[in-house]
């Protein structure tokens, strides 16, 4: 934590302070843990700045990044599966033939919990290089309850070996495993009535999340899974609507889900519930384009009704491989026509909604100060080119971890 009397002054910096960009050229003090002043700097008293660290001027000021949806944890890789799609096979084709999923869930129960550890440090710190100061990261490669409280367990370390916060979600229902093959209903009983138990007595999971589709599990089943997280005090979340359209997402809704993610078939009727539960649209360009999908999510549809939409890098081996989040910015503008604007607030105040921590990921007096300081102009900057390099200084509940 910050020692409380360590201040910082950011100077004539522009701000994009979670939702929009703030007109005029700020002055941004913190001290300890909060953001205390800002103030546009024709209004500036120097004398504010007494007993500060001149973090310099120029440049943008962003709340830390958020990305609200990762599968970080995990072992092996699946270069061939991507050698495959270039090939030909579908998504599906390679999952129902026994890859995808269940490829990583072998090479996962493998693992020792400390060479997940150890594999999954440096794809952390990827994200943390590029602006992240909050991440969720999933289980649901183990499927069975050893390894998925495994998978949260190292999670849970991964947050505190690096200035960063982690949230874990409890992905049981990911897909179904080898030893369940033909009883779908039978792992949905193991998940309810072992798994979700075991990971809320643990303290493991922050969340719950489920795979509803086609390949993965019914609604009716997902429903199950939600009614037994609830059950025990612990929010929902779902994989909804991304191969198809199975209503998943407005009975998430319905029971007041976080958010529902990918989406991209959601429907009018989704789109509803989805607004009337308050429940975020996390929007995950990273699986679209390496799947190179072609259903886009409801973008307009959602801007039209109010939907708050997240952006975030689904980081993981199979369909989204990619761990740079500013990436994400760009690939949500280019591919589904996300204003710039949109597309940083989507990981930001709207990322940060989708993990529960409303009022967060915001830049404001009072806020926790995380927060990033960029080498550019103006904030869509950050969606327009893709760049490394341009993160000068990130700050971590007060504390400067990076820049000086």
């Amino acid at each position: 934590m910050a020692n409380n009397k360590q201040r910082y002054i950011w100077r004539d910096i522009s701000l994009f302070d979670g939702l929009k960009t703030l007109p005029k050229p700020m002055a941004v003090i913190t001290q300890g843990e909060r953001v205390v002043t800002m103030t546009p700097m024709d209004g500036f008293d120097e004398s504010q700045a007494d007993g500060c660290h001149d973090m310099g001027r120029g440049g943008v000021m962003t709340p830390g990044l958020v990305d609200c949806h990762t599968h970080l944890v995990f072992g092996g890789a699946r270069a061939d599966e991507f050698e495959a799609r270039l090939e030909g096979a579908s998504y599906e084709e390679i999952a129902r033939r026994g890859g995808g999923i269940l490829s990583t869930v072998y090479a996962t129960r493998e693992a020792s919990e400390q060479t997940l550890f150890n594999a999954a440090l440096p794809r952390l710190k990827a994200l943390v290089e590029d602006g992240v100061t909050t991440v969720e990261i999933k289980s649901g490669y183990g499927l069975d309850v050893a390894n998925e409280l495994k998978m949260l367990r190292v999670a849970r370390r991964l947050g505190e070996a690096l200035p960063v916060r982690v949230l874990t979600t409890l992905l049981g229902a990911h897909a179904l495993p080898p030893e369940y093959e033909n009883d779908s209903d039978g792992y949905i009983d193991l998940v309810c009535n072992e798994m979700i138990p075991a990971a809320a007595a643990e303290g493991l999971a922050d969340a719950v999340d489920v795979f509803c589709e086609k390949i993965a599990f019914s609604v009716a089943q997902c429903e199950r899974v939600f009614k037994a997280a609830q059950a025990h005090g612990l929010p929902i979340k779902a994989h909804a609507e991304q191969l198809s359209n199975l209503g998943g997402a407005a009975m998430a809704a319905r029971h007041g889900a976080l958010s529902a993610d990918h989406i991209e078939y959601l429907d009018d009727a989704g789109i509803a519930a989805m607004r009337e539960a308050g429940s975020v649209a996390v929007i995950l360009p990273g699986a679209f384009h390496t799947l190179r999908e072609t259903q886009q999510p409801p973008i307009a549809g959602l801007r039209e009704a109010g939907v708050p939409m997240a952006v975030a890098t689904d980081a993981n081996p199979g369909s989204s491989p990619l761990f740079m989040p500013t990436l994400m910015l760009n690939l949500a503008c280019t591919l589904f026509r996300m204003t710039p604007q949109e597309a940083l607030a989507g990981m930001t105040a709207n990322g940060a909604a989708a993990l529960g921590l409303k009022g967060q990921g915001q830049l404001h007096e009072g806020a926790v100060a995380d927060l990033c300081v960029w080498g550019i102009e103006t904030p869509a900057e950050l969606a327009y080119a893709v760049q490394p390099g341009r993160l000068r200084q990130r700050v971590y509940q007060g504390e400067l971890t990076h820049g000086r």
